[in-house]
């Protein structure tokens, strides 16, 4: 059986060197990142079972690493381990979707329950949370790959964050606002720049782009997406 492998995020070495003792009494594999920079690099290289992240880091906070994680598609889980132990802090940590939020100082032995039990959460060998199966679509969250009929298609890292939104968000309309937010995580929309990724994934998924049968356009509202 593989191990489970770990994702360490923190700017303090100390700490980095505790959670690596207590995984390698657990028995874990691990990468260690001191910065945001550096852990979203390794997150687009490598599979991990959990991430262990901190909020305050140089390059970017723990916050910004989160948001741009799952705007990338990656349901890697997350657990937060910060000093910042206000209630508008763990509010907003699990709001951007942690899996869980614990605070330093923290036991050893109680961390470690606590990542085992998310890793053990997320695995289901009856049905990976990390699949996403829509009509003859699947959607592979840790490898970030898209498959049609049990074929792979090659999609841009932009195309595979609307992809997986239009699948987690099957037969809801969304207009261009909407989905600007979404993926570029901003409120000015960009008109031209929706319909040609529209258009690019379209002839990518499509067997007639001229006539979409899974991106629909409602007219006058915007977008949908349907599976079958």
């Amino acid at each position: 059986m593989a191990k489970n492998h770990v994702l360490i995020v923190d700017d303090d070495k100390n700490v980095r060197m505790t959670i690596k003792r207590v995984l390698d009494n657990e028995n874990m594999t691990y990468k260690e990142a001191k910065c945001g920079g550096e852990a979203l690099e390794l997150l687009g290289s490598e599979i991990f079972d959990l991430v262990v992240l901190d909020i305050n880091m140089d390059d970017m906070d723990g916050y910004e690493v989160l948001s741009t994680m799952r705007r990338n598609a990656n349901d890697t889980p997350v657990m937060f381990l910060s000093g910042r132990a206000e209630d508008h802090d763990i509010i907003l940590g699990l709001g951007l979707g942690a899996d869980d939020y614990t605070t330093k100082p923290f036991k050893p032995r109680v961390l470690a329950a606590m990542m085992k039990a998310i890793i053990r959460r997320n695995k289901n060998p009856n049905q990976p949370s990390h699949y996403l199966i829509r009509g003859p679509f699947k959607f592979d969250g840790k490898t970030m790959k898209l498959y049609k009929d049990s074929v792979e298609i090659s999609l841009s890292s932009k195309e595979i964050a609307l992809m997986r939104f239009f699948m987690e968000n099957e037969n809801r309309v969304f207009n261009k606002e909407q989905i600007f937010e979404s993926i570029w995580n901003e409120n000015i929309v960009g008109d031209n720049t929706i319909m040609v990724y529209i258009h690019h994934l379209r002839n990518k998924i499509e067997d007639d782009p001229s006539n979409p049968k899974h991106i629909k356009t409602v007219w006058g509202l915007g977008y949908k997406f349907q599976g079958d």
